[in-house]
């Protein structure tokens, strides 16, 4: 369990203390309330890892390789970088991932054989997915962390092998229905250098194994963080590190109820909440999100210059467009009213099956934003500098990153 500096606590708490006190109009010596969380926070400077995954240095080289590596697809032509690559910070910059069978990066890529199997809901950056589930004291526990939009794995373990098992994303059809994992394995246990990476992050002499291969990918992504981002600085009493515009902006971001759902130190609650968003019109259905209640997690707001297009959909192609879905959503003239194809910012959006009073209260509940480029300043300030090096060769000796 990791938990946020003892002087931040202390600095918070005497801020909560102060503007009770000041709103309530009471003196010192009044009994004073129990403590509110805190709304934010800096990222922790350190990353826990699971009991039974401890991080290290041959872990981590060893998950690097294959996260790069496209032996872990069926077809060898698709590697966990090609959907979550650091030019498009961890994701693949598309509205919907094109899988195995495509060719090409980011949004350039096409599927060559005509109309693809698209993975059905945007690929969401892994940039400090270490930390996904913390709460707004910093508690976090890497094995319960919701993974995926709709939380369907929990932990970097569990979720790494989610994607080499998926038709759509990299098994394929060169591998039959549950096997795309015993496959991978058995692909990479016959390549002598993985076979002594195997043993010396292991130990052991049959090393190679679904669960290692997974807690090596897991403990690579582990590093893949952004902890001294502006905004990281100015919570750590950097009170320079933002700018006039972007305080006033991470006032109104809080004063406009937006706090509800995105707050702590990455700023989300990782809960499931009904927005009305419409869904990609490439998929010809509709995606009924966690609980066929058309809801989805709460994704962080880190690095947001990088990680676009936005949404579930994928529909959203800047933070001015989410900032401004939020801002009608919440008087009630949302995508949620939408009965029929509607164009907006030039894009087709479906008809959304979600009535008004669906729509999660807390959007309904949203004071609509006046100064949106005072928002858009704040959201600035989370983004930060991360580690963009693809390796030059893997051992199955494919090109990195796939086709």
């Amino acid at each position: 369990m990791s938990k946020l500096s003892t002087g931040r606590h202390a600095a918070t708490a005497a801020i909560a203390i102060a503007a009770s006190a000041l709103a309530l109009g009471i003196t010192s010596t009044a009994t004073p309330r129990a403590q509110e969380p805190p709304t934010f926070g800096a990222l922790p400077a350190h990353v826990e890892s699971p009991a039974d995954n401890p991080t290290t240095p041959e872990k981590v080289a060893l998950g690097r390789l294959l996260f790069w590596d496209p032996i872990l697809s069926g077809s060898l032509d698709i590697a966990c970088a090609t959907c979550h690559h650091p030019d498009f910070g961890y994701t693949d910059g598309r509205d919907l991932p094109i899988g195995t069978g495509g060719r090409g990066v980011g949004p350039k890529r096409i599927f060559p054989g005509g109309t693809a199997p698209l993975v059905k809901r945007n690929s969401q950056t892994i940039l400090n997915v270490a930390f996904n589930g913390i709460d707004r004291d910093g508690h976090d526990d890497p094995a319960a962390a919701p993974m995926f939009w709709d939380a369907r794995a929990h932990g970097l373990e569990a979720q790494a092998l989610v994607p080499i098992e998926s038709f759509e994303e990299m098994r394929g059809l060169r591998v039959p229905e549950g096997r795309g994992v015993s496959e991978a394995v058995r692909r990479v246990s016959r390549v002598k250098e993985y076979q002594s990476l195997f043993a010396r992050a292991f130990g052991g002499s049959a090393a190679v194994t679904a669960e290692n291969l997974a807690r090596a990918i897991a403990a690579f992504e582990r590093t893949l963080i952004t902890t001294d981002a502006p905004f990281d600085r100015y919570m750590r009493g950097d009170h320079t590190a933002l700018t006039d515009v972007q305080v006033q902006g991470m006032k109104s971001f809080e004063s406009h109820g937006c706090t509800q759902c995105h707050n702590g130190p990455m700023l989300s609650d990782y809960k499931f909440h009904v927005l009305g968003v419409s869904d990609n019109p490439k998929l010809g259905a509709w995606d009924p999100g966690v609980d066929h209640r058309f809801a989805f997690r709460t994704p962080t707001l880190r690095n947001l210059r990088y990680t676009g297009p936005y949404m579930h959909s994928g529909l959203l192609g800047s933070v001015l467009e989410v900032i401004g879905f939020y801002r009608i959503a919440g008087t009630g003239n949302g995508f949620v009213h939408f009965d029929a194809p509607t164009l907006f910012n030039g894009r087709l959006l479906l008809a959304s099956p979600v009535a008004r009073d669906q729509v999660d209260p807390l959007v309904r509940q949203l004071i609509v934003i006046q100064r949106i480029d005072d928002v858009a300043d704040f959201l600035e300030s989370l983004n930060g500098t991360f580690d963009r090096t693809i390796p030059a060769r893997v051992p199955s000796r494919l090109r990195p990153g796939g086709a």
